[in-house]
């Protein structure tokens, strides 16, 4: 276990000692060495797979707010990262995205991307589809050549507004870490009802338009193992994205500190194989390590 800063304040003192005990007392394993990003912009930094990206987070930047709560988030669990503000709004996002990329642009510094990411899910906003016409403005009026991506979990784009405004974005970017019903409960633990054929017809109704990213991962957790590198797992992922043939595929493993201490890395080896059974099925695959 190890008890680090974080890029938001804690309470201090007693206060934040009786805090990090219970969190302990519930989760033994736990590391609270995590991030929470600044809000609504934050970046530019380099993503691993996307390349210098200027970050849009659509949470407050005390906390975290996410139709999921991933054992493996970098931005820490849920149950630790509650926060007090309320989301950005629209004016505001939109507000501080022109002020950055007009100081990007005196400075000659160009992004390839930007990103909605950060503490949580995007879509979750419920000006999700105006942000994303106000950046694609913004966008096409300082820096024309940059994408823009969104990084979602995947559990709102069954909702047409979401859905068409991802259709208008350039990298839609959607989770499917397994298709396993149960494995998901334990891995991903979304917040309310889940249903992973509606989750797999939704992205088919992409038609294309999707990029399917997955988690690889080993270790355990709760005495239950979460490697899902295994054929139990790879086969029938392999036929969902034989269903919503996506127009690329990314996989990837855990990079950096996790709130469970007790998950690890898939090995390089185990993800290249898995990425070339990916591209025997036509569909271009990244992996990141």
């Amino acid at each position: 276990m190890y008890l680090g800063a974080t890029t938001n304040k804690m309470p201090s003192g007693r206060c934040r000692s009786q805090k990090v005990l219970l969190i302990l007392q519930r989760y033994p394993n736990l590391a609270i060495m995590t991030i929470i990003y600044p809000s609504p912009i934050f970046g530019p930094v380099h993503s691993r797979r996307l390349g210098v990206s200027l970050g849009i987070n659509l949470m407050p930047s005390d906390g975290k707010l996410c139709s999921f709560d991933c054992i493996y988030c970098e931005c820490g669990l849920n149950a630790e990262r509650r926060p007090a503000l309320p989301r950005p709004t629209r004016e505001q996002v939109r507000d501080a995205l022109e002020a950055t990329l007009q100081r990007m642009q005196a400075e000659g510094t160009a992004p390839d991307v930007l990103t909605f990411a950060g503490n949580g899910e995007p879509t979750c906003h419920h000006d999700f589809p105006a942000i994303i016409d106000d950046t694609i403005a913004l966008r096409d009026r300082y820096f024309p050549h940059a994408k823009v991506s969104v990084l979602s979990n995947a559990t709102m784009c069954h909702q047409e507004r979401v859905r068409e405004a991802l259709l208008r974005v350039d990298n839609n970017i959607q989770k499917l870490d397994t298709v396993d019903a149960a494995y998901i409960a334990r891995l991903d633990r979304p917040v309310g009802h889940y249903d992973v054929e509606r989750v797999i017809e939704s992205l088919c109704a992409f038609r294309g338009r999707v990029i399917i990213q997955t988690m690889f991962l080993t270790g355990s957790h709760d005495g239950h193992d979460v490697d899902n590198t295994g054929e139990a797992y790879v086969a029938p992922w392999l036929q969902a994205l034989q269903r919503i043939q996506p127009e690329s595929v990314m996989i990837y493993t855990v990079a950096r500190e996790t709130p469970i201490t007790t998950l690890a890395k898939a090995a390089p080896a185990v993800l290249d194989a898995i990425a070339e059974r990916v591209k025997a099925l036509g569909m271009p695959c990244s992996v990141s390590y």
